[in-house]
C-alpha cells in the first residue's frame, strides 16, 4: 500500500534473499490444528500443550524448547474465539495461513519471516521478564499488516456478510484498545503490556510509512504549501511580470529570453538576471 520508500529491512532483504522460512505460516497453521487435535482426542494423562506452552519456570529449569512450541500452541480462535472449539481452531488456523500466505506474497518470503519472528523474539523477551507469553497478539498485529496493505479488499465475515478488510482491522483496533484499557484500569500491567508489547512489531515495520504519511499530509495541509503554478500566474497579472532583476531592474517581460535566479546566499528573495546572477552584492 504505502511501501514507496526504502528502509533498513528493505535493503536487509535485498541481501539476503535466501533468509526466511517458506510457506511459514502454514506450518504454524499445521502445528495449531495438530496440537489442539491431539488434546482433544488423548485420554487421559498430561496434555501435550501443558508441555509445549511458555512456561519461565520450566524454561529456566532447562525446557528450552518451549521458546519454540509455544508458538504452534492455538488460542483456540485467538482474542475473540477462545473457547469455541475445534471448527474456530479450524477457522482461525485457515484465517492466518490465508493471511499470511497474502504477506508473503506481497512482501516476499525474507521479509515476512523476519515480521512474524520478529513478534515471535519480542513476545519472548516479554515473557521470560513477567512469566507469560501468547501468540494471540503476534497473529493480531499480522492482521494489522494485512489490514494496512488491503483495507478495501472484502471478506466473507461468517462465511456469509461481505466486509471490507478496514471495517475489521478498526474493530479489532477498538477491541485491543479496549484489552489494554480494561487490564489498566484493574490494575494488572502485565495484561496490558502484552498487546502493546506484541503489536509493538507493527509498528517498527511501518513505522517508515507512516512518517512518510505524516511528512505527506503536513505538506498538504500546511498553511505554506503553495500552489506554485498558480500563484506565479496571480503573481504575472498583478505586477504584468513574473521575475525582475534587483540589479538592473530588467523583467521577463522586457526581455522573454533572458534566463532568472533567485540567489541562495543573500538573506531574502532576491532575483536576479543572467547578467548579475554572479555579479551583484549579496544581501546579507
Amino acid at each position: 500500500m504505502y511501501q514507496n520508500n526504502v528502509s533498513w529491512l528493505d535493503k536487509f532483504c535485498a541481501r539476503h534473499p535466501k533468509f526466511g522460512i517458506p510457506n511459514l505460516m502454514l506450518y504454524i497453521a499445521i502445528g495449531n490444528i495438530a496440537i489442539y487435535l491431539i488434546d482433544l482426542f488423548s485420554l487421559g494423562g498430561l496434555p501435550l500443550v501443558s508441555m509445549l506452552s511458555f512456561n519461565r519456570y520450566a524454561i529456566f529449569h532447562g525446557q528450552i524448547w518451549r521458546l519454540v512450541s509455544f508458538v504452534f500452541i492455538s488460542e483456540s480462535g485467538d482474542l475473540f474465539m477462545r473457547g469455541s472449539g475445534v471448527f474456530f481452531v479450524l477457522i482461525s488456523a485457515y484465517f492466518y495461513w490465508w493471511i499470511g500466505s497474502l504477506l508473503e506474497r506481497e512482501w516476499g518470503t525474507t521479509k515476512f519471516t523476519v515480521f512474524y519472528l520478529g513478534g515471535v523474539v519480542l513476545n519472548i523477551l516479554y515473557g521470560l521478564f513477567t512469566g507469560y507469553a501468547s501468540m494471540a497478539y503476534v497473529n493480531l498485529s499480522m492482521f494489522f499488516a494485512f489490514a494496512t496493505l488491503y483495507p478495501e479488499m472484502e471478506i466473507l465475515l461468517f462465511m456469509i456478510l461481505p466486509v471490507k478488510v478496514k471495517w475489521i482491522g478498526w474493530i479489532d483496533a477498538a477491541l485491543f484498545a479496549w484489552g489494554v484499557l480494561s487490564n489498566l484500569l484493574i490494575g494488572n500491567w502485565i495484561g496490558a503490556l502484552l498487546p502493546m508489547v506484541a503489536v509493538l512489531n507493527y509498528f517498527i515495520f511501518f513505522w517508515p510509512d507512516f512518517r512518510y504519511l505524516f511528512a505527506k499530509t503536513k505538506r498538504r495541509t500546511s498553511a505554506q504549501t503553495i500552489n506554485f503554478k498558480k500563484a506565479q500566474k496571480e503573481l504575472r497579472e498583478r505586477r504584468g511580470y513574473l521575475h525582475k532583476c534587483s540589479v538592473c531592474g530588467v523583467t521577463d517581460q522586457d526581455d522573454p529570453n533572458m534566463e532568472f535566479r533567485y540567489c541562495s546566499k543573500c538573506s531574502g528573495y532576491y532575483c536576479y538576471c543572467a547578467n548579475h546572477i554572479n555579479n551583484h552584492t549579496h544581501v546579507l
